[in-house]
């Protein structure tokens, strides 16, 4: 209750008045100061996130979710709003338009992302059916799929005769990932499935896919993702930087879970919740970056 009550009257009072005298004191108003003393990455852009969000100005606040095209011009604003001038901090305009490319473009790639999810796997789409197609492929090229409705797509992890039952929870999303990762780290996609394939230490290779995939989506939708793309991409995050990111937790939880040697795949979710646990850790980290660092097709 008392943390409570000290955040209000810190957010509400004492934080303007003490910007205000940290500003007499410098010069510099709080974004600037964030922008010179902060490197470039997730402390910055977080720390300038943090500013706007709890800003009294309309121009500030409002900056969160400015669009890409008008981006410029509300750097522009923002700076006749703080009285800052070119001339003497000739850093400032483009540290923070990096900041708010990264903030906006995160919520982009939620939208984008968030489509996808919702959209239904459908066997009456070609480009849904060539995508799956391709996928068996890129993991089994030397074996021929007998027909399209068949068992042998147990043998790279899905549960029936048909994948298209297994993609609800995720929607398209979940195939895009297992393709994405099979397309542009084929060798290790492969190894990985070779591990899924293990008589003792076997796992469903499709389905713990889409269920990364979920992980994925869920750590973007909280917003656990924000230091890593903060990070990781100088700019706007776009689908490809979350398809990369799906690519290190399919390497990763494979890695992990051949070390942690489960007695039966019947305690997936007790070993799934501590990989998550281990990333949500990593990402709490300033310079939490999830890059699979194995050489890519690309």
């Amino acid at each position: 209750m008392l943390g409570y009550i000290w955040q209000y009257v810190y957010t509400s009072f004492l934080r303007y008045w003490l910007k205000w005298l940290i500003r007499q004191a410098t010069g510099k108003c709080e974004l600037q100061r964030i922008c010179s003393e902060c490197k470039p990455g997730a402390t910055r852009t977080a720390k300038a996130e943090y500013s706007l969000r709890s800003s009294k100005s309309k121009v500030l606040r409002g900056a969160l979710e400015t669009s890409k095209d008008n981006l410029e011009q509300c750097v522009d604003q923002i700076m006749k709003e703080k009285n800052v001038k070119p001339q003497k901090d000739p850093q400032f305009k483009a540290s923070l338009n990096i900041c708010l490319l990264q903030i906006t473009g995160y919520s982009s790639l939620y939208v984008s992302v968030e489509d996808l999810r919702k959209e239904v796997f459908s066997a009456d789409n070609l480009e849904h059916e060539a995508m799956l197609l391709k996928l068996w492929d890129l993991l089994m090229p030397s074996v021929k799929l007998e027909s399209r409705i068949t068992k042998q797509w147990g043998d790279i992890g899905f549960q029936g005769d048909d994948p298209k039952t297994d993609f609800r929870g995720m929607g398209l999303l979940g195939l895009i990932n297992l393709v994405f990762f099979s397309e542009n780290y084929t060798m290790e996609a492969r190894r990985v499935l070779s591990h899924a394939n293990h008589p003792k230490l076997g796992y469903s290779y499709a389905i713990v896919g889409i269920n990364l995939t979920e992980m994925a989506y869920s750590l973007l939708k909280s917003g656990a993702l924000k230091p890593h793309f903060y990070n990781t991409v100088q700019g706007t995050p776009e689908l490809q930087h979350f398809h990369q990111l799906y690519c290190y937790l399919a390497y990763e939880f494979d890695k992990f879970w051949v070390a942690e040697e489960p007695e039966s795949i019947m305690h997936f979710n007790q070993y799934r919740e501590k990989f998550h646990t281990i990333v949500k850790t990593h990402l709490q980290e300033p310079d939490a970056s999830l890059t699979l660092t194995v050489s890519s097709k690309n």
